[in-house]
């Protein structure tokens, strides 16, 4: 685990992280990961994505190689009556240079953290089919709920499912 990284949680978005997240979108939607867009994603594109971020409901972490983003993650609170115990977390993505260091496990444990801490017993969570984020979020505890096939349209125009997970915490 890489403890020189520190997780921020940001209740908005400055100008120049916006565009420091906009370019780790686009290195890792270039690098392959099935997060909503395709390659080749332009700045424009990217940056419209996280400014509509932040709102009600919604906490966003990233995490800090000293002034540097290397990953982030999303944590939406369910606002709706009848959910109140449940949680999504969303966009848990890492540069692809800073990989295989522990941040996306930080990353999602302080998700994890949080929704527990706001009465959230129920996360759920989805991701494509064969990527490596299935083996993390297994290992983490969270269960298979089932597949939806030919969900996603993948950089190279084949379809893929997605898995849906759960997690009791």
């Amino acid at each position: 685990m890489n403890h020189e990284s520190k997780i921020v949680l940001l209740p908005e978005l400055s100008a120049a992280t916006e565009q420091e997240l906009s370019l780790l979108l686009i290195d890792v939607v270039e690098d392959g990961a099935s997060i909503g867009f395709l390659p080749p994603l332009g700045p424009d594109e990217a940056a419209a994505y996280w400014q509509g971020v932040t709102g009600p409901g919604v906490r966003l972490w990233v995490a800090l190689e000293g002034d540097t983003i290397t990953g982030t993650v999303q944590l939406h609170l369910v606002l709706k009556p009848n959910a109140p115990h449940r949680a999504e977390i969303a966009k848990l993505m890492v540069h692809p240079a800073h990989r295989r260091k522990g941040i996306a496990g930080r990353l999602l444990e302080t998700a994890e953290q949080a929704a527990a801490a706001e009465g959230r017993t129920l996360l759920v969570l989805d991701t494509r089919e064969g990527d490596p984020s299935n083996l993390l979020y297994q290992s983490r505890g969270y269960v298979e709920a089932g597949k939806i096939p030919d969900y996603v349209i993948s950089a190279n125009g084949e379809m893929d499912a997605t898995v849906i997970y759960y997690k009791h915490q």
